[in-house]
């Protein structure tokens, strides 16, 4: 079977995890104690979004942000805001996989770090364990690059 990818092609392209670490943190729970005498029937609202800094050539911060507000009725029994960064050395790709990489690839990276935070700081903060299933960042990404093209085209 014939190798159709040039070695120096794949050479040349670099990914290394420099460092993953806790940006920003906040969690509030402000209907407590009142919150725990209700009937517990959540409702979950959940806003996700990442950023990408430029440190150095080559070398990049991405940040995953993940707000989480947790209701029961009316009342907010929680609120937490996770921003879980990481710097990660990406290099030798072309633009657009460079964009996937940065948008899809690092932010999946990061959302098990960020899960098992929300998970701990939850259920430290005295509130059932919030369990986030797993995001498919790669589809959240095409999306995004779908309505790009049909914004540029309208």
């Amino acid at each position: 079977m014939e190798n159709t990818q040039n070695p120096a092609d794949a050479a040349q392209e670099q990914f290394g995890i420099q460092n993953v670490y806790i940006k920003d943190i906040s969690f509030e729970t402000p209907n407590s104690p009142q919150i725990f005498m209700e009937e517990w029937k959540p409702q979950m609202d959940m806003e996700l979004s990442n950023k990408i800094n430029k440190l150095q050539e080559d070398l990049f911060e991405v940040v995953l942000n993940i707000t989480a507000t947790v209701k029961v009725g009316e009342k907010t029994a929680f609120l937490i805001e996770v921003h879980q960064a990481g710097i990660f050395l990406i290099k030798g790709f072309a633009q657009d996989k460079l964009s996937y990489m940065l948008n899809s690839y690092c932010p999946n990276i990061l959302f098990p770090f960020a899960r098992e935070l929300i998970t701990s700081t939850v259920t430290r903060g005295g509130f059932q364990p919030l369990l986030l299933a797993p995001i498919n960042f790669e589809a959240l990404y095409a999306q995004q690059q779908e309505e790009g093209q049909k914004n540029t085209l309208n």
